[in-house]
Parts: C-alpha cells; sequence; structure tokens
C-alpha cells in the first residue's frame, strides 16, 4: 500500500526533516507511527499525503508512484485515503448527517448513493441517533467519531489518522482505536500517528518510531521509549 525508497526531504530553510527512509507497508496492515515533536512524523505523513514532495528518492501509494504525479492527478489519488486530524475539522453549521455527507457531495455522488451510505456509515461508528445533531451538541469522542466517519463514507484504501486521540479522553482513546480496529479488519490499511504509548502497548499493533527523520524501530511488540 506504501513504500518509500530512500526518500529524504530537505525544506527550503535547510531543516533535513527525512533521512533515507525505506519503508514498505503491506495493504491490510495496522500500523501506529511514533517519535517526539521534531522527529519527522508531520512530514511523513505530508508526503503520503501529496502535500510535500520528497527532495530525493520515490513514494509509491497503491503502486502508484506519488513522487511524479501531476497536480490534476492528486485529488484522485487522495480518494483513495480517508483522512482523520485531532482538531476534528468539523462544519459547526452542518448536522452530523451533513458533515459526513459532505464528503461523498465534494467527489460528486447521487443524493440516492448518500442517502443510501451515510446511515451505514453512521451505524458503523455508532452515531445513527446522532444523524441530526449539530458538532456542538456532541461529546469530543462523538465528534471524532463523526470525523472518522466522514473518513470512510468514500470507501478509501487507507486511513491516516494523525493524533485522532490528542483532544478526547483516555477512554475514548480506546474506543477510537477500537473503531479503527474494526475497520482494520475490514481490509482498510491503518496508518495512525500518536504519542500515547498505552495505546501503542495495549493494541500490540507493527509500531515505527522516528526520531531525527530516521526509522530507529520498527517492530510488532517494540518497548517503545517514552518522551521526555
Amino acid at each position: 500500500m506504501i513504500e518509500f525508497r530512500n526518500v529524504s526531504k530537505v525544506y527550503a530553510n535547510g531543516t533535513s526533516a527525512l533521512k533515507n527512509i525505506n519503508l514498505h507497508i503491506k495493504k491490510g496492515e495496522f500500523v501506529f507511527i511514533v517519535g517526539s515533536s521534531g522527529s519527522g512524523k508531520s512530514t511523513f505523513l505530508k508526503l503520503i499525503m501529496h502535500e510535500e514532495l520528497p527532495s530525493r528518492g520515490t513514494i509509491y501509494l497503491d503502486g502508484i508512484n506519488i513522487s511524479q504525479i501531476t497536480k490534476r492527478e492528486v485529488p484522485y489519488i487522495r480518494r483513495k485515503m480517508g483522512i482523520v486530524f485531532q482538531d476534528f475539522r468539523l462544519i459547526d453549521k452542518m448536522t452530523v448527517f451533513d458533515n459526513v455527507a459532505f464528503a461523498m457531495r465534494v467527489t460528486g455522488a447521487s443524493e440516492r448513493d448518500v442517502k443510501k451510505r451515510v446511515p451505514y456509515i453512521l451505524n458503523l461508528v455508532d452515531l445513527q441517533n446522532k444523524a441530526n445533531r449539530r458538532p456542538a451538541e456532541l461529546s469530543g469522542g462523538e465528534q471524532q467519531r463523526v470525523s472518522l466517519a466522514r473518513a470512510l463514507v468514500n470507501n478509501p484504501s487507507i486511513i491516516i489518522a494523525d493524533e485522532p486521540t490528542g483532544n478526547i479522553d483516555p477512554e475514548m482513546s480506546y474506543e477510537i482505536v477500537e473503531l479503527l480496529t474494526e475497520i482494520n479488519k475490514r481490509g482498510t490499511t491503518v496508518l495512525m500517528v500518536t504519542h500515547e504509548h498505552d495505546l501503542v502497548q495495549r493494541f500490540g499493533k507493527r509500531v515505527i518510531e522516528i526520531n531525527c527523520g530516521k526509522i530507529i524501530s520498527d517492530s510488532k511488540n517494540p518497548e517503545v521509549r517514552h518522551e521526555s
């Protein structure tokens, strides 16, 4: 699903964010990405999402060399991705239903498909009874589940979750990762960046640790170092 071949990223100000990264993530894997602030995690995600281009090396997403695609092709590549952010990024004036439906409508989906797909996804994240609520009427955990539903609604090949539990309490954090685990069992690749080592250790997935722009460990059940 994702392959980095000798990838480095140096920004215009001279910052070397990633240094000769080689990595292969298979379809259907669940992978945690960990590392301290400034380690290169954000750059790693930006390269996958094509928000940045590598200074050197090649990146493949689902067999496509995304290092060389045109701007016109970028939206089609991003349709393979569902992205979940720490700060939810919901539209306050829209209902839960319309926040999730928005992701379908911008791709040109018919209203018939929207009315069929959105309730199914809301049921999947246990929000079927909150479809007509506004984000402000929901708890933080519920808002993150709306964000997850929006990421899922176009049936992406990969879910990229950037600190999705950063703004919710620990109990809700486990629920979000359990939901991601269930989604992963259905065949969707999940890539989750987190600072929460308790989550990493509890779920026992593959963990990649980045430090100073380099992968310093990549294993199934690592002893992840706590950040100072």
